[in-house]
């Protein structure tokens, strides 16, 4: 993985793949290349690094209507130029590009192509030399192209080129996501609609086992089988100011200015006419049918989960369980008789969480996705889809996409509790309304935020943030960001664990980070401070006003106490973005990292 582009149809294609790869730098990439193809035949420029070090590797003479492009995130051989894709086959006629990991890629190797001379460590180049065989065999590229599929166990989104067709691109996926947007006189491929957003807003969703054949003039899709498929395009609503910067430095620090925003909208989109906030009623069944609901979810989703659990549980009392979905899918625990699952992602691609959907449809049971993106593969194979409404979001580490979990897992949690009848319901509409309100001040109080980042992490090589109950959810997620994107070494703990083993890591001067808005573990958190004090550690406390004392380095305003997850995080992320800003890291895109996880 991680992202691919195409283009067929009458303008030079380089500055369109280009400026499309630069859409899809969010993703978080190793590595870069295009292919175009004119009459002279294929010409591939890849190079290790930024999308700018691959513009001034193209030959700006080199004009060529149909090409390829791709972001690579290493999974197979380190990152270079020449894992970089393109890919070739060996008579250089074929050229692909491709997401995914192929499972049985060494299986293939050995039993096919034990004479080939491969120059690369990846999985790619065995997808094309694998074509290429096929058709020195005998067969047309089409048919190659789909034996090849068919032999093929993973998942893959591919686009290949052949040097003899100047007219069609091949494309096919299985289980990563690939879309072909329609325009007049030329069509596009892309991972992610937002990469080609420029030239077209016009998408075709494609299926997994779906085989696709892109000319400038139509688009036809078939399965593997040869049958042909009719298919709609959809309209993606996508504005470009919201994946611009803008005047910001960084997407991460715009993202966190948007959240007040977000849970306003969020409000705004589950109220009806009357002002109450109210779920499809599908959802609200299945939720009040469920014995246990089970939720599935990794990085920060998954944290997300833990305070949704919270919500759901002290709401709408039914119980909750939350897993990391790569744990989940290959030892699923013992279920209930009538479970909901509830997937939680922000791409809706989680390659981990879709291995766990599959089994569970598989067994029959109900599935839920909360999402930010309509249309994506969990949502689509999901039973039913909350959206979060929170905009795009660009930069790898999540800002605004956890707060809008958090906000629509509480709507979820009310609106079930009210169905049954439940006393455990609060004025939801109200208290997010004074939540975003406090959002507002905490966005602006950036100038404490980054006296905090210097005061306590200059220097540092690790921190640890601590709390209890809500709070230790909190500081999981808090410390994930600054592990992120400043590359300290940071852990989030219960703060009755500490002496259980984690204390024996405090050193003169260690940077504790403690939360302290739950009033009922109030003073057992303080109380763990004093420990971690006492051995030389440097505390930084965050509390909820009522509950702070004179040492309290920040106080946050008052929320509704279930909420306050919701504003206890903001502190967090700014002093993880200024952090990473004075150890001049790339705040938008951390190393090794990549926005959306394709693969499992």
């Amino acid at each position: 993985m991680c992202g691919i582009v195409g283009y067929i149809g009458n303008l030079d294609s380089k500055e369109i793949l280009l400026k499309g790869l630069e859409k899809l730098e969010y993703r978080g990439y190793d590595s870069a290349g295009i292919a175009v193809k004119n009459e002279a035949g294929v010409t591939v420029f890849k190079e290790k690094g930024r999308i700018a070090d691959l513009r001034e590797a193209v030959d700006q003479n080199v004009i060529a209507n149909t090409g390829i492009g791709h972001t690579r995130w290493a999974t197979h051989g380190v990152p270079s130029r020449v894992n970089a894709h393109p890919h070739q086959s060996a008579s250089g006629r074929l050229t692909l590009v491709h997401n995914g990991v192929i499972e049985n890629y060494a299986i293939l190797k050995r039993e096919y192509l034990s004479d080939a001379t491969f120059i690369s460590e990846t999985d790619t180049e065995v997808i094309v030399q694998l074509i290429e065989k096929f058709v020195n065999d005998g067969l047309e590229v089409e048919e190659a192209f789909r034996k090849t599929l068919k032999l093929l166990k993973g998942s893959y989104a591919l686009a290949l080129l052949d040097d003899q067709n100047d007219q069609t691109i091949f494309v096919a996926k299985n289980k990563s996501p690939l879309l072909v947007g329609v325009g007049d006189g030329f069509n596009v491929v892309a991972s992610d609609a937002m990469a080609m957003i420029q030239v077209t807003d016009q998408y075709l969703e494609l299926m997994d086992k779906e085989v696709v054949i892109v000319t400038k003039d139509y688009v036809s899709i078939q399965k593997l089988d040869g049958q042909e498929v009719s298919r709609e395009p959809y309209t993606a609503e996508l504005d470009m100011s919201d994946i611009e910067k803008g005047t910001y430095p960084h997407y991460m620090l715009k993202e966190i200015d948007e959240q007040p925003a977000v849970i306003r909208k969020i409000v705004q989109a589950y109220q009806n006419e009357s002002g109450d906030l109210t779920i499809d009623g599908n959802i609200i069944s299945a939720m009040g049918a469920a014995d246990r609901i089970y939720i599935i979810a990794a990085g920060t989703s998954y944290h997300a989960g833990l305070v949704g659990k919270q919500f759901i549980e002290k709401m709408a009392k039914i119980p909750v369980e939350v897993h990391v979905a790569s744990e989940f899918v290959y030892n699923m625990p013992l279920l209930s008789e009538n479970p909901l699952f509830i997937f939680i992602s922000q791409s809706g691609e989680t390659a981990d969480s879709r291995a766990v959907l599959v089994e569970v449809k598989e067994l029959g049971y109900k599935a839920l996705t909360i999402t930010n993106v309509p249309g994506s593969t969990l949502s689509r194979e999901a039973d039913y889809t909350l959206l979060l409404h929170a905009g795009p979001e660009i930069a790898v580490a999540s800002t605004k996409a956890y707060t809008a979990q958090l906000a629509v897992l509480s709507i979820l949690a009310n609106v079930t509790a009210t169905s049954l009848g439940l006393s455990s319901t609060i004025d939801l509409g109200h208290e997010l309304g004074i939540v975003a309100n406090s959002m507002d001040g905490l966005i602006d109080a950036k100038e404490e935020m980054e006296a905090i980042a210097r005061e306590y992490l200059s220097t540092t090589r690790n921190a640890f943030f601590i709390g209890r109950s809500l709070d230790f959810y909190v500081g999981l997620e808090g410390s994930l960001k600054l592990k992120e994107i400043s590359y300290i070494q940071a852990e989030g703990f219960a703060g009755g664990e500490l002496k259980h083993g984690t204390i024996a890591l405090i050193e003169d001067g260690t940077p504790i980070i403690a939360l302290a808005t739950q009033e009922a573990v109030n003073l057992s958190i303080r109380g763990n401070v004093k420990e971690v004090v006492a051995r030389g550690a440097n505390p930084c406390i965050i509390s909820m006003k009522g509950l702070e004392t004179e040492e309290d380095r920040f106080v946050l305003p008052v929320v509704h106490e279930l909420l306050a997850p919701l504003v206890s995080v903001i502190p967090l992320q700014l002093i993880s973005y200024y952090a990473a800003l004075h150890r001049d890291c790339d705040v938008d895109k951390p190393r090794n990292l990549a926005k959306s996880v394709t693969v499992e």
